[in-house]
């Protein structure tokens, strides 16, 4: 990376049918919908606030928005709901379904220049590599217009389905952090997995996936831009 650094947000990351957008208070109601209709599927992975916390913990989606929308004007956060666009399958409604959420988190500058990544996914998506590609997108921007050095993923060893969405594209294993966070109500041991931007190759991880073909029918032309330049689409963060 040796151009000007673009820390611009609100930023808005599309590839064919998949976008990253900015979570919104007006996201509210689709949010709760598809977050409570998954909630057997993501428990097992979801992140939990210790009981000795729990009275700082957001405790709605709109404590929630306004907690990470403050942190991303401040440079230390990039919250995206991850929205799709299943029309090509039949859905009656066309463009703009939110298929999950993926948070970049813990930007840290300085000598370190790094931030750590977590999503989950609707699981009516899950397996169409929708995931796989919106964090390609989002390490993309991370590693190239924002500048950072490494980005990084943890997982519970439990959860094959996510350790393959990151080995596919590459996330080097660098083994287990005991207790490391606060999953599903009790501490848990994680799988620590980074790239660092030297380790990706020219046409980021985005090129990566759809050489290797995992990203067919899904990836049309490349934009990036302001949250506006984006269609509008109709009206808590897991390693799922």
């Amino acid at each position: 990376m040796t151009g000007p650094l673009d820390t611009t947000w609100p930023v808005s990351v599309r590839r064919g049918r998949v976008a990253l957008r900015p979570i919104r208070r007006r996201d509210g109601r689709v949010w709760t919908e598809v977050h409570e209709r998954n909630d057997a599927w993501l428990r097992p992975w979801e992140a939990t606030v210790p009981p000795q916390a729990a009275a700082s913990a957001p405790s709605s989606f709109a404590e929630m928005t306004r907690d990470l929308l403050r942190q991303a004007r401040a440079g230390r956060t990039l919250p995206w709901l991850v929205w799709y666009d299943p029309v090509d399958e039949g859905d009656p409604r066309g463009p703009g379904v939110l298929a999950g959420q993926l948070t970049v988190s813990g930007i840290t500058r300085g000598s370190a220049q790094w931030a750590q990544l977590g999503y989950w996914v609707d699981e009516r998506w899950a397996g169409r590599g929708i995931i796989p590609l919106a964090v390609a997108m989002a390490t993309d921007h991370c590693l190239g217009p924002l500048g950072l050095h490494r980005m990084e993923i943890v997982i519970r060893p439990e959860n094959v389905n996510s350790r393959r969405v990151v080995e596919k594209l590459g996330f080097r294993g660098e083994g287990m952090r005991p207790a490391y966070l606060h999953i599903d109500g009790e501490w848990r041991d994680h799988l620590v997995y980074a790239l660092n931007a030297d380790e990706i190759g020219p046409g980021g991880l985005v090129a990566r996936l759809t050489g290797s073909g995992r990203a067919a029918g899904l990836i049309g032309g490349p934009t990036a831009g302001r949250n506006d330049e984006l269609p509008d689409t109709p009206p808590g963060i897991t390693d799922r």
